[in-house]
C-alpha cells in the first residue's frame, strides 16, 4: 500500500539518529548495528543498490537493472500510472489491471481521449474512484497543457491534478532519476527497523520520512527507492521478516534491540461505524436494470449506480431507512449486502421489482461491469 507523507529536514532526522552523549563505550559490534554516521547510511545505500541489482521484482511498469545496463529508459507513462493505481492495492490486484489499462490506453495522449465514464468502469475494484478522476484529468493536462510529456521535477509533477507529494517523488525518481525520497508503507516499515523509531504512526510518519532523507543517494535514487520498497515487500515483511537474508541486517538497530518484528508501532484504530440505506434494483421486460449517476460530489462521484435512499447511521437494531423508490412499483426484499469503506460499514437492504421500463437501463452484464463493487453486490443479490 501507498502512503503519503510529509517530510522533514535531513539535518532533524541527523539528530534524531545520533545520540547526544555516549558516557560509556559500546562495543564495536553494537556500534555497527546503529545507523547513525554518514558513512553507515553510505553503506546501507550501496548495499541496497547492490541487493537490488541482482533480487529485483519484475514487474511490467519497471525497467530492471539488467534492461537499464543496456540503455533502456523507464517510461513516464507506464510509471505514473503504476504509482496511481498501486496507492492502498497490492501489487498483485494491479498487474493484471496495469496491463488491461494499457491496452486500453497505451499513451497518455490515448488516456486525455477516452470518455471519463470508460476510466472509471476500467477503475472498478482498485479503490477510491476520486483517483481514477484525478488520473483522467491528469492525463487531460499533460496532454493539451505539456505536450504529451510528463514533466521531469517534484515541483512541476506537483502542479499536474492528482499528483501529491508521494506520486511526485516517485516518478521524479523512478522515471527521471531525480534524488527524491519516496515514502510508501514498505519504506516506512524498513526505516523504522532501521532506526528502531518507537513513535506510534501515524504520528511517525513525518521522522520517518526525514529519516528515509538521509538514505536516498545521489546516484541512482530511483532504483534505491524501488530497492527500498522491494525489500520491505520481500524481506522486512510486516510479519516475520526474513532478517537472516537481509542485506543490511547487520546495521539495523531495531534487530539489534530485539524489537524489529514489532515495528513500527501502531495507534489503535477507532471501530467503524455502520451506516444503513437501501438499494433499489428495477429490471425491464428485455432484461436490462435502471441505473443513475452519482453526483459529480461525495463517495464514488460521477460513477454509474442503482438508485438508493442516503446511507445514514441508525442504531445496529433500528430498521433502515424508509423507502423511497425511485418509481411507483411493487418491490419485493431481495436480502441485504455489507460493504466496507475506508472509514465505514455499510449495509444495504436491496428491494427488486419488474416494470416495463426503466430510467437509464443497461444489460445487466455491462451494468456489472460498469458500477463499483457495492452496487455490483446489490445486484447480484437481486440476481
Amino acid at each position: 500500500m501507498r502512503a503519503e507523507a510529509t517530510q522533514q529536514r535531513p539535518e532533524a532526522a541527523e539528530q534524531d539518529a545520533a545520540p547526544a552523549s555516549d558516557p560509556a563505550p559500546e562495543p564495536a559490534s553494537c556500534r555497527q548495528a546503529m545507523p547513525a554516521a554518514a558513512a553507515t547510511r553510505d553503506s546501507i545505500a550501496a548495499r541496497l543498490l547492490s541487493w537490488y541489482d541482482r533480487h529485483a521484482r519484475r514487474m511490467p511498469w519497471r525497467v530492471g537493472p539488467a534492461d537499464k545496463a543496456r540503455g533502456v529508459r523507464p517510461d513516464p507513462y507506464r510509471t505514473w500510472l503504476s504509482e496511481v493505481m498501486l496507492q492502498q492495492t497490492t501489487v498483485a490486484t494491479v498487474t493484471p489491471r496495469f496491463d488491461a489499462f494499457l491496452a486500453l490506453w497505451p499513451t497518455v495522449e490515448a488516456l486525455a481521449a477516452a470518455p471519463r465514464e470508460d476510466v472509471l468502469a476500467e477503475w472498478a475494484g482498485l479503490g477510491y474512484y476520486a483517483r481514477a478522476r484525478n488520473l483522467h484529468a491528469c492525463a487531460g493536462v499533460v496532454a493539451s497543457t505539456h505536450g504529451g510529456r510528463f514533466p521531469d521535477t517534484e515541483e512541476g509533477l506537483r502542479a499536474l491534478p492528482g499528483v501529491g507529494a508521494y506520486t511526485a517523488a516517485a516518478v521524479a525518481a523512478i522515471a527521471f532519476d531525480r534524488p527524491a525520497t519516496v515514502v510508501d508503507g514498505n519504506v516506512e516499515r524498513v526505516v523504522a527497523r532501521l532506526f528502531a523509531v518507537s513513535e506510534p504512526m501515524p504520528a511517525a510518519k513525518p521522522r520517518l520520512a526525514a529519516l528515509a532523507a538521509t538514505l536516498t543517494p545521489e546516484r541512482r535514487p530511483g532504483d534505491h527507492a524501488q530497492a527500498m520498497m522491494d525489500l520491505g515487500a520481500t524481506v522486512c515483511t510486516p510479519r516475520k521478516p526474513a532478517c537472516a537474508i537481509c542485506p543490511v541486517v547487520d546495521l539495523c538497530a531495531g534487530r539489534r534491540a530485539g524489537v524489529a518484528a514489532d515495528l513500527p508501532a501502531k495507534t489503535r484504530k477507532p471501530a467503524k461505524p455502520t451506516r444503513r440505506g437501501v438499494a433499489y434494483v428495477a429490471f425491464d421486460m428485455a432484461g436490462c436494470v435502471g441505473t443513475v449517476i452519482r453526483p459529480e460530489t461525495g463517495l464514488l462521484a460521477g460513477m454509474r449506480a442503482l438508485p438508493t435512499t442516503a446511507w445514514c447511521e441508525t442504531p445496529a437494531l433500528a430498521p433502515a431507512p424508509a423507502p423511497a423508490p425511485p418509481i411507483a412499483a411493487d418491490w419485493v426484499e431481495a436480502g441485504g449486502i455489507t460493504h466496507v469503506f475506508t472509514h465505514f460499514r455499510l449495509e444495504l437492504t436491496v428491494m427488486t421489482t419488474r416494470v416495463p421500463s426503466v430510467a437509464a437501463p443497461m444489460p445487466v452484464e455491462a451494468a456489472l461491469n460498469a458500477m463499483p463493487t457495492v452496487f455490483r453486490k446489490a445486484l447480484e443479490k437481486a440476481l
